[in-house]
């Protein structure tokens, strides 16, 4: 991969990371089965991150795009 590419890649991720600081998904599982009755319960499990990490993704794509030289 290039470095342009990355650094365009990793731009893209600390933006992203920098306006979302999280999401949540949600599970089920089953409580009590007993034959027709099923009871479920819905567990919610956060994921969140800090914003200085989307920061520091951010100044490093930064960084590879401005500095992508080629050398020949």
């Amino acid at each position: 991969m290039q470095k342009r590419t990355l650094g365009i890649l990793l731009i893209l991720i600390g933006s992203i990371m920098i306006i979302y600081n999280g999401f949540t998904y949600v599970t089920t599982e089953k409580v009590v089965d007993l034959g027709a009755i099923v009871i479920n319960k819905e567990k919610s499990h956060p994921v969140q991150w800090s914003p200085i990490a989307g920061v520091i993704l951010l100044v490093g794509g930064i960084v590879l795009v401005v500095n992508n030289k080629k050398i020949i």
